[in-house]
């Protein structure tokens, strides 16, 4: 599990590695434009149930913590899905991931 750290809070945000690693890639996209959003999340199992929502500014630390030392694959089309949610009007929802389906014949 990798974690998210934000500001001053003294709790991180638990967040699958792959997960996490694909979020980085649209949140960095969006702070170096200098544009602010939400990101959305269902909590984890072993936490108290529910979501969360932050929102995310230029101006406010973040720090990516991750288990792996090696970088996952990047799924681009689950970026994708990532980045039209976070120009939506209600931020990032983190999505389950995209998985390319074979196009039936």
């Amino acid at each position: 599990m990798a974690t998210l750290h934000y500001g001053t809070a003294a709790e991180p945000i638990h967040i699958d590695n792959r997960a996490l690693a694909h979020l980085k890639v649209v949140i960095a996209t969006k702070l170096r434009r200098q544009e602010s959003f939400t990101l959305s999340w269902r909590h984890p199992d072993g936490e108290p149930g529910g979501r969360s929502t932050i929102w995310l500014h230029p101006s406010i630390p973040l720090r990516f913590t991750f288990d792996e030392p090696e970088a996952p694959p990047l799924n681009a089309k689950w970026i994708e899905a990532l980045m039209q949610s976070a120009n939506s009007t209600g931020g990032i929802l983190l999505v389950e991931e995209v998985l390319d389906t074979p196009e039936a014949a």
